[in-house]
């Protein structure tokens, strides 16, 4: 293969890798948060937090499921972010603290043991805790 523009070459390629290492970051933050999470529902639930809501179990399939899905929501927002607004950075921030206190809002409203309650906020704080750290550092600069 003979390169004849070396320049544009390395422009297709960096404009390419930052949208592959979001979304491998994305992936990863994503995984490791999910084994975490599911790890201290589980430690939980066999110390005898109950995890029910309205007497019925929640999964320890679905906070691996659920924590998925935040990191792959994350990186969507980031991607946006990076592509239209001039303070993507700044925003994610902000928007990752509001989303995170929104999603904390039926762990506390519906389960009625104290102790599930805990648990679950712990849980959405930790995969934030454990996920956006890891998506920031893919936030273009504030211009």
């Amino acid at each position: 293969m003979t390169v004849t523009d070396p320049t544009t070459v390395l422009t297709a390629d960096t404009e390419q890798a930052p949208k592959r290492r979001l979304w491998a970051t994305s992936a990863i933050a994503g995984v490791a948060a999910a084994a975490a999470i599911t790890a201290v529902a589980a430690v939980g639930h066999a110390a005898g937090v109950s995890l029910e809501i309205d007497g019925e179990q929640i999964p320890l399939l679905g906070f691996t499921q659920m924590t998925l899905l935040g990191a792959v929501l994350g990186g969507l927002i980031l991607a946006v972010l990076n592509r239209f607004s001039r303070r993507p950075h700044a925003q994610f921030v902000r928007t990752s603290v509001v989303l995170t206190a929104i999603s904390c809002i039926p762990s506390v409203a519906w389960p009625d043991d104290t102790t599930t309650k805990v648990l679950l906020v712990a849980t959405h704080v930790l995969a934030a805790a454990m996920i956006v750290p890891a998506l920031v550092r893919h936030a273009r600069p504030d211009r």
